[in-house]
């Protein structure tokens, strides 16, 4: 997949899936149409991008 993050050993994109929760689809719908997928998978891929979408802190460089 052109090294996206993909939901585990599957091809469905986590982009995918968060493009389709965006739209407002439910998990429960969302899995209706990757019947393969479980609910854990869903979640997952969520707490994916909430981990690539955080924030981080970088030290300041300290004046000489």
């Amino acid at each position: 997949m052109s090294g996206m993050a993909c939901v585990r050993d599957t091809r469905v994109t986590v982009t995918a899936l968060l493009g389709q929760l965006a739209a407002g689809r439910t998990i429960e719908q969302v899995i209706e149409d990757y019947p393969y997928l479980e609910r854990n998978d869903v979640l997952a891929a969520l707490e994916f991008a909430s981990a690539m979408a955080a924030e981080r802190e970088l030290p300041l460089a300290r004046a000489a």
